[in-house]
């Protein structure tokens, strides 16, 4: 994410309903006036500026609807949320080209595009709240809208977690039963992108919605719960390379919708060598970091000894009590806590039932 998009989620929040400066944008509007305000008081922008007033008085939404009454831009230092200049012309480099027609507008996205700083521009005959970021220009929304789509969103992310659910047990069974294929992974992998991608747009819903979001955020906590921490030890058991975990996230994170319905090219991502269609069938062994992430108190340290030990799944599972206890950190009750743990999870997938 580059710097303008940070800045314009930053300000997306900002102006969220339950903000005070969303309190003062909804007063203006009811007022038929317009305004340009400027999110940030710098040098450059204070080289911009031509006459108006020196205020540095504390914000607050009733003192910025008395100021957006006059015609001229309010300057307003987020830092410490100081409105201090009020009244002012902007006086832009007139050569930054500008796609808006009217002259609030215009002078709106050339700033932005001059200083990077969130610049606001309500119109008095539309009622619509712009901002303006760097090449960035984002309508704010009303928030029903929001709330409709966000709802539509939540609603698809319920239907593939079910989904992700289903195929995240069979990988499990399939897993015990020494038959998982590659196929079977990359699948896995798919849906939990798919799943974390929805996930960052209700996100966005929720930066917009402030206050009106609280309930979506509940209802989406609860939907992803875990799914984060699911999600690496899935690609911890299988990535050809463990260290590289960070770089498989992001290069999956970064893949094209086009390219996240391959499962061959998922299925490279990880590294597991996927040259034609018929490799997606070829069996692969787990290191059984999953599963022993179940055990109950188990150390990372210690499961990293143990997966480093045993190299696939199959052989640790057919590990003994006393080699477990060979492992630094394991005694007699550890030991045969996690031999009674393995024994447990074969026992629940032999029936099909897998509960995770």
């Amino acid at each position: 994410m580059t710097d303008d998009s940070v800045t314009l989620r930053e300000a997306l929040q900002a102006v969220a309903p339950g903000t005070d400066l969303r309190e003062g944008l909804e007063r203006i509007k009811r007022s038929h006036t317009g305004a340009l305000i400027v999110l940030g008081y710098t040098p450059e922008i204070e080289a911009m500026c031509s006459g108006g007033f020196d205020l540095d008085i504390p914000f607050s939404a009733s003192r910025l609807r008395e100021l957006c009454k006059m015609d001229g831009a309010v300057i307003l230092d987020k830092n410490n949320w100081q409105i201090r200049k009020a009244n002012v012309q902007l006086l832009p480099d007139p050569s930054i080209p500008t796609e808006e027609s009217g002259m609030r507008h215009r002078t709106a996205q050339r700033t932005a595009r001059q200083t990077h700083l969130p610049v606001l521009s309500l119109s008095a005959s539309m009622r619509m709240i712009s901002i303006y970021v760097g090449p960035h220009h984002h309508l704010v929304e009303e928030p029903e809208s929001l709330l409709a789509r966000a709802n539509l969103a939540v609603d698809t992310l319920d239907r593939y977690s079910q989904r992700l659910d289903e195929v995240l047990q069979t990988l499990t069974v399939l897993e015990m039963r020494d038959s998982a294929t590659v196929r079977d992974v990359a699948t896995v992998m798919q849906r939990m992108e798919m799943i974390r991608r929805i996930t960052s747009e209700i996100n966005g819903y929720l930066e917009e919605l402030g206050s009106e979001g609280r309930l979506l955020a509940l209802q989406l906590d609860d939907l992803i719960r875990g799914s984060a921490s699911e999600r690496a030890l899935v690609m911890r058991d299988y990535i050809r390379d463990q260290a590289n975990v960070a770089s498989v996230e992001k290069h999956l994170s970064d893949m094209p919708s086009e390219k996240l319905v391959d499962l061959a090219v998922i299925a490279n991502v990880l590294g597991l060598s996927v040259f034609e269609v018929a490799d997606l069938d070829r069996e692969i062994q787990p290191r059984g970091i999953r599963s022993l992430s179940l055990v109950p108190h188990l150390p990372w340290s210690v499961i990293k000894e143990l997966t480093t030990h045993w190299d696939s799944f199959a052989s640790l599972r057919g590990a003994s009590v006393d080699e477990l206890q060979s492992i630094e950190g394991i005694g007699p009750y550890r030991a045969r806590l996690i031999r009674d743990s393995l024994e447990h999870q074969a026992q629940v997938a032999a029936n099909g039932i897998v509960g995770w």
